[in-house]
């Protein structure tokens, strides 16, 4: 992974941030690095994260799965980091995999009822995922689906993976029927666990290369040091936090490749979920190219100056030729290919917002492959990491989310939660028809 800044320099946008400024700030970077090595020596809450391309066992999935290998499809059953990593994964390698991954991260009962009557259940397997085994998303449709398995006459004991924590209602139904577990690693908050096991079962049941994602992890992490002008992902958390503090509080994500577009769901958890404290952090935002030039750029270019847009280059891809026409208006389309046009697409829009004065960075990869893929998650974490320590906050607490989960979960009287009482206290000003 590389990381292009140049168009977020002072000298290009607005706001942008001179090269001086860099400089100092990366004093700041240099100790933040090393209060980042500490965490990640010493184990620490959230900093483990750092530590799994080298502590992830593949062996390990590979043996738990082994039971479901030769699935037709595959249900992920989690929300938030215990879906997005997966399928950020299985979603860029599709075209690789002969094995649909589906992930139910919702509890829309159409979408889900949907899901399951079109599949052929007895071909296909469960991953349910939660770190505590208490999730009420996850545990709700976790039934659902269990329910619909037995109704069709398949045992969903001889189907079902299960990732989660030491202890809880899920380490205690897979211990009851003995059933393949795998771990969610110590220290690990979900959204930054995709290197391991809660993102790499999907991986592996769909036939990914998982050393290759580790080592392409590994290698990223193997640039992390106590400079930004040495480091892309330290580069990338550095520009973010500098261009946030002069105005630009929107961050655009904007992968130039299909099968990146849920890498953006991916990151926007990431960003928002781990800079969003004490009134501080950029809002992700998430858009596709070239799709979103005809829906999004217009404000990106032309609205207010308030927005950082993220380009993910996704390198060579396989192309197709464009036919030839005799249409005179369309003729210097035929011969060329659509990666070409891809690629022409970007540049323009990329060099549209430089020309507008807006800032704009540009993430690199070589190619979408499990090595590439590995290196922008681990990039995009150690950057987020980073970000934090800038920002001063606790990047691996979710207070705002275990509020809302606690008023849930005492509506649907699972226990007393006064964050359930704040729903009764809503201020209403209907307009009815």
């Amino acid at each position: 992974m590389n990381v292009d800044i140049g168009n977020a320099l002072a000298s290009v946008a607005s706001p942008g941030v001179s090269k001086d400024s860099l400089e100092r700030l990366d004093e700041h970077v240099a100790d933040a690095h090393e209060r980042i090595e500490g965490g990640m020596a010493n184990a620490e809450h959230g900093y483990e994260a750092l530590n799994l391309p080298r502590r992830t066992d593949p062996d390990e999935i590979r043996s738990a799965v082994e039971p479901v290998a030769d699935a037709d499809a595959l249900l992920t059953v989690g929300i938030g980091g215990s879906a997005l990593g997966a399928a950020t994964i299985t979603d860029a390698l599709a075209d690789e995999s002969d094995t649909e991954a589906i992930y139910l991260d919702n509890v829309d009962p159409e979408w889900i009822t949907g899901h399951l009557e079109r599949l052929d259940l007895e071909n296909t397997a469960i991953n349910v995922v939660s770190r505590s085994g208490t999730t009420a998303e996850t545990l709700a449709n976790f039934l659902v689906v269990r329910e619909a398995f037995e109704s069709a006459g398949v045992d969903w004991t001889e189907r079902t993976i299960v990732t989660t924590g030491e202890a809880g209602p899920l380490r205690e139904l897979s211990d009851r029927h003995d059933l393949p577990s795998l771990k969610v690693p110590d220290g690990v908050p979900g959204r930054f666990s995709a290197l391991s096991a809660v993102g790499l079962v999907a991986a592996e049941v769909c036939g990914h290369d998982l050393e290759a994602l580790l080592e392409g992890a590994a290698a990223e992490a193997e640039t992390l040091s106590g400079s930004l002008f040495d480091c892309p992902a330290y580069a990338y958390g550095a520009t973010t936090y500098a261009l946030d503090q002069r105005g630009a509080g929107v961050n655009a994500m904007v992968p130039y490749a299909e099968s990146l577009e849920t890498y953006a769901e991916w990151f926007a958890q990431l960003w928002a979920e781990s800079l969003g404290k004490d009134d501080l952090g950029q809002t992700p935002a998430r858009a596709l190219g070239v799709t979103d030039q005809h829906s999004q750029l217009q404000l990106y270019r032309a609205g207010p100056r308030d927005k950082l847009v993220t380009f993910v280059s996704p390198g060579d891809l396989e192309d197709r030729e464009i036919p030839e026409t005799d249409v005179e208006d369309l003729s210097y389309l035929g011969g060329t290919g659509l990666g070409e046009l891809l690629e022409a697409e970007f540049e323009a829009t990329e060099a549209s917002l430089a020309a507008a004065g807006r800032p704009n960075v540009r993430i690199e990869l070589e190619g979408v492959d499990e090595y590439e893929l590995g290196g922008l998650l681990y990039g995009m974490e150690a950057a987020t990491v980073l970000a934090g320590e800038l920002y001063g906050v606790n990047t691996f607490e979710q207070p705002a989310v275990e509020w809302a989960k606690k008023a849930t979960r005492g509506l649907l009287g699972g226990g007393d939660f006064e964050e359930a009482d704040a729903v009764a206290e809503k201020t209403a000003l209907r307009i009815e028809r």
